[in-house]
């Protein structure tokens, strides 16, 4: 496809673009693509890396870092990756074993030696792939509520994890695991001798020249040039705080930026060369782009899968006959992709500095058609429709519930009796008080989050968080006679999908 032999190098107001044969979409259409995306999602930024052929074709920055501010996103500024990570803490482990420090088929307890989990004959089969191909046998996000933007240490986390019970036999199903990546992180500090962010620094970050790029939330924090955190909530953008995720690190805390990432797309195409040095050995990306796990046939919107797979740290699967090596990311405020297509040398990255989109996944799909010579398919247009529908849905059934709420609905015992303290057997206390017509819930390890529960009749409530990103549920309570025996909590999907049953103890 490509004419030009000769590459120029164009400066344009914060980014740069190679004056290459690009596909119309991408010379022509980007722009308003993005622009309009922007309005219909309700982003505040967006910031998007194109490579092809070995070049970097676009780095740029759309929007705003900051909701009701002209402070414009570039190619440089920083936006978390969230899960993203995952591909850089299973690299460095892989760089490990092609050192001959390690191997990826080591069990965990052999460099760890009092590494737990549930079961203990699994505690000893446990092993470095296992980690990092999410097949333990837990359900996807399981513990997360527990894990993820809590006020837990990263030995709390561990020792939490120990005893949760899975819900599938070890092996035998696919579950996205967030906490075994935090366990692979203590093993490349265990195995190498420095922190999960050291070495990332060292041995991948400073060597491909991602000088941007941390691991750490504190730097982010006191960097210049970084995207804030947003939440779309009764639709309307809301600034929010960054999450807390010192915990769970080596799953998605690395934050980084278009010029940036571009090196690691590089890199990752070109068997761990970039500039025509070996940064990453060939083996160690080899590794990650094995599959181990099933997912089942895949296949998008307007594409049918064959196979959808995991690797080491990688969702591998096919698109239009093309073998499609990515990941997303999401944490508090910010969603984002990274996606590889190594038949057509192309690399692709997306973020955006809102949880509440689709688009981050919309225009990676697009500049793949484009590439690929498929027709352009609107997926942006798509997804808005499917969103409409759900909004509508949902808000016809939160507004049913809020009309049940202002009926005063009678509860089985006096709201008096609901409150107290109540524990579950691995996460900790929660505590109750009747707040006039409602109660209020805080939670131990959760130091800034508040749930009100409003009565809907019977032992059922609606909750509502301080927090949208954790959701509007159904709560319901568990009475025998008088007395309120449990409570089930269930939160948004976003965080996890199972419940929990804190039963009452005063």
């Amino acid at each position: 496809m490509k004419k030009y032999c000769l590459v120029i190098l164009w400066i344009l107001s914060g980014f740069y673009i190679h004056a290459q044969a690009q596909p119309s979409f991408i010379s022509d259409s980007l722009d308003a693509y993005v622009a309009r995306a922007l309005d219909d999602w309700q982003i505040p930024g967006v910031s998007v890396c194109i490579v092809k052929d070995g070049k970097v074709v676009l780095t740029k920055g759309y929007g705003v870092k900051k909701w009701m501010t002209d402070e414009k996103v570039d190619e440089n500024t920083l936006f978390m990756i969230g899960s993203n990570t995952k591909a850089f803490t299973a690299t460095a482990l892989a760089i490990l074993a092609s050192e001959g420090k390690m191997s990826l088929d080591d069990k965990v307890v052999k460099w760890w030696p009092t590494f737990k989990v549930n079961d203990p004959w699994v505690t000893k089969q446990v092993n470095m792939r296992d980690l990092l191909s999410h097949r333990m046998g837990y359900e996807t996000f399981q513990g997360d509520f527990m894990f993820f933007d809590s006020d837990l240490k990263q030995s709390e986390v561990f020792e939490k994890f120990s005893k949760l019970k899975p819900m599938h036999g070890f092996r035998a199903k696919w579950g996205y695991t967030n906490a075994a990546f935090a366990a692979a992180g203590e093993v490349v500090r265990l195995v190498s001798g420095k922190t999960w962010s050291r070495y990332l620094q060292d041995h991948i970050f400073s060597p491909l020249g991602m000088t941007r790029t941390t691991p750490d939330l504190a730097e982010l924090k006191k960097a210049t040039n970084i995207a804030f955190p947003h939440t779309v909530h009764e639709n309307k953008i809301k600034q929010i705080d960054f999450g807390k995720l010192e915990g769970m690190a080596p799953a998605g805390s690395i934050s980084s930026s278009a010029a940036d990432i571009s090196k690691w797309l590089l890199a990752q195409l070109h068997e761990g060369k970039i500039d025509g040095r070996q940064v990453i050995p060939s083996v160690a990306i080899a590794e990650t782009w094995e599959p181990h796990s099933i997912l089942g046939n895949g296949g998008t919107a307007f594409n049918k899968g064959h196979f959808s797979l995991y690797g080491l740290g990688w969702f591998l699967e096919e698109y239009a006959g093309r073998k499609i090596v990515s990941h997303t990311g999401g944490v508090n405020g910010f969603v984002t992709s990274v996606t590889l297509v190594p038949e057509e040398n192309l690399g692709i990255a997306v973020f955006t500095n809102t949880d509440q989109n689709h688009f981050y996944e919309d225009l990676k799909w697009e500049i793949m058609d484009a590439y690929m010579g498929l027709p352009y398919r609107n997926y942006v247009g798509h997804f808005m429709q499917l969103k409409h529908g759900y909004d509508s849905s949902f808000n016809q059934q939160m507004a049913m519930k809020r009309d049940t709420v202002k009926m005063n609905p009678k509860t089985t015992l006096p709201l008096s009796a609901y409150a107290g303290n109540y524990k579950h057997e691995i996460y900790g206390w929660m505590d109750i008080k009747q707040s006039g017509k409602s109660l209020k819930v805080r939670f131990q390890h959760h130091s800034m989050k508040e749930l009100t529960l409003e009565p809907l009749g019977g032992n059922r409530f609606l909750s509502t968080w301080n927090d949208p990103l954790y959701g509007n549920r159904v709560i319901v309570f568990h009475t025998a006679g008088n007395l309120v025996r449990s409570m089930t909590l269930r939160v948004g999907g976003f965080i996890e999908n199972t419940s929990y049953e804190f039963v009452k103890t005063k």
